[in-house]
């Protein structure tokens, strides 16, 4: 358990200022992304140091396919995420707290530790919402970067400006998950915002990381022609057409587990309409 950053304190707790919920935390309680307590007038990042998932994986299942391909990174995960997505495909970890799953005890020294003596170049912060659990993925970080490891960010990019501005100098290479170019989709299965993404998208790409980006195409939510182009439509005009592209298959999980895997004739005919779109490195995943 470490105390976390920005916050706030407020009459009955605190008020969380690390992502656009702003979430009011009484004494004892939680906010959405479950992760961060309200203890003594005080808030806590209780992750901290306890990554419940530990795996070594090829680059190009973050998915990076254009940051050093053929390399395996160090990937972990702690507990959390301040969305709440209805297919979500890590749910088991992404939507629970960090009592409920079991988990190991490394601090940042140990995991660059893990990471060197594994002669890994990179380490990732990926498989539920690396935001959530924000002070221990910085500290890992800078010490990565102080070692001569690269960092890879994997994230549905929902954070405030601050927090983001002050990682950004030690990440190298980032895949953001855009849900689908709809305010309305993003509040109705997603419990967050798309504004703040799109933002901290060009914020990531202003300050230098490499920039690939992914959408998981659900079948009827949001994978229709016109969906698709209005996400190529607005990387273009953002000047984007250079970065990686993912469409990503969807497979039934967590609250809709009725759902068919996404056809993969939609994402063939996804990655025609980037391309003539002028969209140029589009890749399929989940294939």
């Amino acid at each position: 358990m470490e105390e976390a950053r920005f916050y706030t304190a407020t009459p009955d707790g605190v008020q969380c200022l690390l992502c656009p919920h702003h979430c009011r935390i009484r004494e004892g309680a939680r906010g959405i992304c479950r992760s961060r307590e309200c203890r003594d007038g005080k808030l806590y990042a209780l992750s901290y140091g306890m990554p419940c998932a530990l795996a070594v994986d090829p680059v190009e299942k973050k998915p990076l396919n254009q940051f050093m391909p053929g390399t395996y990174c160090l990937s972990f995960s702690c507990t959390g995420c301040n969305l709440s997505c209805r297919w979500c495909q890590n749910s088991d970890i992404s939507q629970e707290a960090p009592e409920d799953v079991d988990h190991y005890v490394i601090s940042p020294e140990e995991m660059v530790d893990i990471c060197l003596k594994r002669g890994l170049p990179s380490i990732a912060y990926t498989y539920t919402e690396p935001f959530t659990w924000w002070e221990y993925m910085c500290n890992t970080a800078v010490l990565a970067h102080d070692n001569g490891l690269k960092n890879i960010l994997v994230s549905a990019g929902y954070v405030e400006k601050d927090p983001l501005k002050e990682l950004l100098p030690y990440i190298d290479a980032a895949n953001i998950d855009i849900k689908a170019m709809d305010d309305a989709f993003y509040r109705k299965y997603c419990g967050a915002t798309l504004a703040p993404v799109l933002e901290n998208i060009l914020a990531m790409k202003e300050a230098g990381v490499h920039l690939e980006l992914t959408n998981l195409l659900v079948t009827g939510l949001n994978d229709s022609e016109k969906q698709v182009g209005e996400l190529c439509s607005w990387m273009v005009h953002n000047g984007l057409q250079d970065v990686p592209l993912h469409f990503s298959r969807c497979f039934p999980r967590y609250k809709m587990s009725s759902l068919q895997p996404t056809p993969v004739k939609t994402l063939i005919r996804a990655k025609e309409t980037a391309l003539t779109m002028g969209i140029r490195a589009v890749y399929l995943g989940n294939v």
